[in-house]
């Protein structure tokens, strides 16, 4: 199935890039980021990186020192800031869209998919934010203090139009899309693990980002979407939460967050340095890391290799719910998924060990290719509701398979983008990595949303004066509104989403065996030191 318990094709990345600095050896390979990727290959962030023996070695004297009470609270801060930027995600992402496919078209669907771009062009802008500071007040406070009250006020926005705003979608798509893509760009623009742990610790941040992210997607995916289902609600005795009630509990926790940071935590002052402030350097080893004609192979092959399942990913879920899958049913799916991402994400780990990181990575592209296909026939043969548990266990099971193999395409790159990063700009080269990897999973899905509608086919059948009227888009909101007009119902002949993803998985197909094989295995050959750069 399309929908699994992540974020869709998004690395998040705990630390802001970092600007070469000269004098540094061997041992800042550990100060690479750690980072999360994708609705698809989640928040594995904690599990997938250390490959060199060394380096495991000072893990182990590290873990034997005990864990201060600074760095404790400093651990409890970042899963509580990392919740509130998962929170806005997993509406964004998750809930929203949902909510929104009984009253929009799937070109309307498309428009407002584009507010999860932010996440996938973060590394845009992330040297500004890592250059640009007041010392007075921190250098993570200066932005994490605004972005955190601008995220609470566009909360507070939604929760007081969100009967406006939901009850006619469609005449308020740009809106919709406008203010989830604002909430999602501020919540990606804080990052605060750099000076709130110690070295000793840092490695921790990865984890408390894991937690905290994972908790606030699934509040506002699983837990929400669950809630918010009357029949949910009255299946099992609970209050049936509400979009504006559940907008006002996160803002006045966005609020209380805030001004508790300001007036209780003092950030740690961080040594002055030239290189770290300058953003033009930045921009320049940016510049510099994609000249490399191995990086520019690497970049083609990311932009292109998620489009085989594009489709799956982008409306299989949306789909179900179509056809009469409940959201409740949907969340519980996601929720019995988590824990089995985590098992595979561990098991996977193993796999990417070793001289050739890419393995798992090229094995688990046929079977992802294959669940594609299967969600496909699932949607062509779903059955009508109430479905048996026998096909709900089908679901599950269907569900936890496909999302293990691209977890295991997430260790296998992960680790692969760990290897090859230069040491001595490894926030930098990474973050570009990871952009271009977020973008691959992200670009198809306005065009897979688009094409639905482009390839459907619907006719206006009015049954009482026995007359057909042919309409270009019963699916819309537009055309349903004609067809209603005249009394009559919508019925699509030709659904488009079945010649969508019978494109995709064809590009998926042949892209691979001509193009991602040869290339992928020709780039994991490479010495690691045609991956370096010469910097000034």
């Amino acid at each position: 199935m399309a929908v699994t318990s992540s974020l869709n094709s998004i690395h998040i990345s705990p630390r802001t890039p970092r600007t070469p600095r000269p004098n540094m050896g061997d041992e800042e390979e550990d100060d690479v980021e750690l980072t999360l990727l994708n609705e698809e290959e989640r928040l594995r962030s904690a599990r997938a990186f250390h490959d060199d023996d060394s380096m495991v070695s000072d893990a182990e004297d590290v873990s034997k020192r005990p864990i201060s009470g600074k760095d404790r609270r400093g651990m409890v801060l970042l899963c509580v800031l990392y919740l509130l930027q998962g929170v806005p995600l997993g509406l964004a992402l998750g809930s929203v869209p949902f909510l929104l496919k009984e009253h929009l078209s799937y070109s309307q669907l498309a428009t407002f998919a584009l507010s999860s771009y932010p996440y996938s062009l973060k590394l845009l802008w992330s040297p500004i934010v890592d250059s640009v500071f007041f010392k007075s007040f921190g250098r993570r406070k200066s932005w994490i203090v605004p972005m955190q009250l601008i995220v609470g006020s566009l909360m507070l926005y939604i929760s007081l139009n969100v009967q406006r705003l939901m009850d006619d979608p469609a005449n308020n798509v740009a809106e919709l899309t406008t203010v989830f893509t604002l909430l999602v760009m501020f919540s990606a623009t804080q990052g605060w693990a750099l000076t709130l742990l110690s070295q000793d610790c840092l490695s921790y941040a990865s984890t408390c980002q894991t937690i905290g992210l994972n908790t606030g997607f699934f509040a506002s995916f699983t837990v929400f979407l669950a809630f918010n289902s009357e029949a949910f609600a009255h299946k099992w005795g609970v209050p049936h939460l509400t979009l504006t009630a559940y907008l006002r509990f996160w803002c006045i926790v966005c609020y209380a967050v805030t001004l508790w940071l300001v007036l209780f935590k003092k950030e740690d002052k961080e040594p002055a340095s030239d290189a770290d402030m300058s953003i033009k350097a930045v921009y320049k080893t940016i510049w510099t890391i994609c000249q490399l004609k191995h990086v520019q192979l690497l970049i083609v092959l990311h932009l292109f290799a998620k489009v085989g399942f594009a489709a799956n990913d982008a409306a299989s879920g949306l789909k179900l719910v179509e056809k009469g899958f409940k959201r409740e049913d949907l969340a519980l799916v996601v929720l019995i998924d988590f824990p089995f991402q985590i098992m595979g994400g561990w098991l996977a780990a193993k796999w990417s060990r070793g001289d050739r990181p890419l393995r798992p990575w090229i094995y688990a592209f046929w079977p992802r290719l294959v669940f594609s296909l299967i969600s496909t026939l699932i949607v062509y043969w779903f059955p009508k509701p109430p479905i048996s548990t026998g096909f709900f266990i089908f679901l599950i099971l269907h569900t936890v398979l496909s999302s293990f193999a691209s977890t295991v395409q997430f260790v296998g790159i992960s680790a692969f983008h760990t290897r090859v990063s230069d040491p001595l700009i490894g926030g930098t080269y990474m973050t570009l990595l990871n952009t271009f990897t977020n973008m691959g999973g992200t670009w198809p899905k306005w065009f897979v949303l688009k094409g639905i509608d482009l390839f459907s086919v619907a006719t206006c059948k009015v049954p009482e004066a026995a007359i057909a009227v042919q309409v270009t888009e019963c699916v819309s909101d537009h055309g349903k509104a004609l067809c209603k007009d005249i009394n009559g119902i919508c019925v699509t002949e030709t659904d488009g989403y079945y010649m969508v993803c019978g494109v995709c998985l064809a590009f998926g197909v042949i892209f691979l065996v001509a193009f991602i094989l040869p290339t992928a295995r020709k780039l994991q050959r490479l010495p690691t030191s045609v991956w370096r750069v010469k910097m000034s």
